[in-house]
């Protein structure tokens, strides 16, 4: 750690930004580093191999009372922030979903850094307005969404939902914008419906609604792990017999734990018999539709409400980025906008103010990178990555089915594969301990990362790719860490 007890370095002027200088410097210095670790980010162990405390009792526990240097700090980063660090560029990140920044992305994130705009308003920078504007029609273009479809850019895939099931509740017209929720005798209980797959973030978006989260109503799902549209429609018919109210139905292009597809088009058609907003959940999957032969995923999405797609999973943008596509921006903007007279401006009726669709005054350049990374790759070479990414799927799945003593337990629609080892003879609760042990093993070794789920109750491996720098080397290094593994944990159970 640096030697904090020194005179201050800049002793000049206590007043004004640190000089252009030495930003110059630390900044090259900086850019070297992430083109050098972003050209081998395997030269580190994938996890963080520190232990709960090590980072923070490693830093001062007071903030310095004189001025570092940029230097100092740059080394302290190497020193201690580093080893911190789990290493989602890793082209051995295979846990959760690949979150992984491309040179074009992080290149936008700089500029926008640099800029440090706030976009809440067209006139505060209209370059904001106007380049999301223009970059999310190119989103839907690639996506082959019809027209008459608008996005704005959010931070997170949860704040997409939460908007989008705001817009839901504003639209069954039960004026809880002016009056609230609480102590309503007027309103029935409100009831959102989603697969038993789906994210938690709709479970987080009904509670922060206010409408409970025993509202937040579980769908049946298939042998596929797919929404029931039989199970959707009774659950409609005995609620509102009950005397609920179904505002709102989230049907899941690729679901967390196993890449589910709902049957979107009978979803929309259920949903539309109830007068149900739609939103669809495409954070991971969506982006596939890039690929023309995987359009088909969202077929039936125009029907639909609105759809969230989160580019910093599986296209290749830095954190974070998700961009929340609707066809009734009327609703969101109701739900939403409020002017007080500090926020008007003098600008033309046909402006959009972004502020006006989310609970954010702050908005950040976000569209900068994506720009660029659609610039960067264009539409073939970023339908040829997640192409890539669905076959190294397709022959991870092929080495597991073929291998004695493995399994796959869900079916491989993307880019994710579900699996695990079965040792002869062995129960459910033995088959759940061998293979926590298996993925602790490989996960603990740094050059691969896994993740699990539980599906119907089985314990269940997950390889997820979509990292821009994973190629067959580094899937088939998983298999062999896994096999490796899985002798290892057997021998010592025997």
């Amino acid at each position: 750690m640096t030697d904090r007890s020194s005179a201050p370095h800049r002793g000049d002027s206590p007043i004004g930004d640190v000089p252009a200088a030495e930003f110059r410097a630390a900044a090259h210095a900086a850019v070297d580093w992430i083109a050098d670790y972003l050209e081998n980010p395997a030269a580190h162990p994938v996890r963080s191999r520190v232990r709960p405390g090590d980072v923070r009792s490693a830093l001062p526990a007071s903030p310095p009372t004189h001025g570092e240097p940029l230097d100092a700090m740059l080394r302290d980063f190497h020193a201690t922030i580093l080893p911190g660090i789990t290493h989602w560029n890793h082209p051995g990140f295979f846990a959760y979903f690949a979150n992984s920044g491309s040179y074009p992305g992080i290149l936008g994130e700089l500029l926008t850094a640099g800029l440090n705009v706030n976009g809440m308003l067209w006139i505060t920078s209209p370059a904001v307005t106007e380049l999301e504007e223009l970059t999310l029609d190119w989103l839907r273009q690639l996506l082959g969404l019809a027209e008459g479809w608008t996005g704005q850019i959010t931070d997170t895939a949860s704040v997409s939902t939460f908007y989008a099931l705001a817009a839901a509740r504003e639209r069954a017209g039960l004026d809880v914008r002016t009056q609230g929720l609480a102590g309503r005798t007027d309103m029935p209980r409100l009831r959102v419906y989603c697969s038993e797959h789906a994210h938690s973030s709709i479970d987080k978006a009904v509670m922060a609604l206010g409408l409970g989260h025993e509202n937040c109503v579980k769908v049946a799902v298939d042998e596929q792990f797919r929404m029931r549209p039989d199970a959707l429609e009774a659950a409609l018919a005995a609620d509102v017999a009950a005397g609920y109210r179904p505002i709102a139905v989230v049907p899941c292009v690729g679901t967390t734990s196993i890449t589910s597809i709902d049957p979107v088009p009978a979803v929309v058609r259920i949903a539309r018999q109830y007068n149900c907003w739609v939103h669809v959940d495409a954070a991971y999957g969506g982006v596939a539709a890039i690929v023309p032969e995987l359009r088909y995923l969202l077929d039936g999405v125009d029907g639909a409400d609105s759809m969230v797609v989160n580019p910093h999973k599986w296209l290749f943008t830095p954190m974070d980025c998700s961009v929340l596509f609707t066809r009734d921006p009327a609703t969101l903007r109701q739900a939403f906008a409020l002017l007080p007279e500090y926020l008007v401006t003098r600008t033309p009726d046909a402006t959009t103010n972004l502020m006006d669709y989310g609970i954010q005054l702050g908005r950040r350049f976000r569209a900068l990178k994506l720009w660029m990374i659609m610039r960067a790759y264009g539409a073939e070479g970023l339908a040829e990555r997640i192409r890539h990414h669905c076959e190294l799927a397709r022959d991870f799945a092929g080495m597991v089915h073929f291998e004695g003593g493995w399994e796959i337990t869900a079916p491989v629609t993307l880019s994710l594969v579900c699996f695990r080892h079965v040792p002869a003879g062995a129960d459910e609760a033995t088959i759940a301990t061998v293979n926590a042990a298996i993925m602790e093993r490989v996960n603990a070794r740094g050059h691969v990362y896994l993740s699990h789920t539980k599906l119907d109750g089985r314990y269940t491996l997950r390889l997820a790719i979509g990292n821009i720098r994973t190629d067959r080397e580094h899937v088939e290094l998983a298999w062999r860490e896994l096999r490796d593994a899985a002798a290892v944990v057997g021998n010592a159970a025997s």
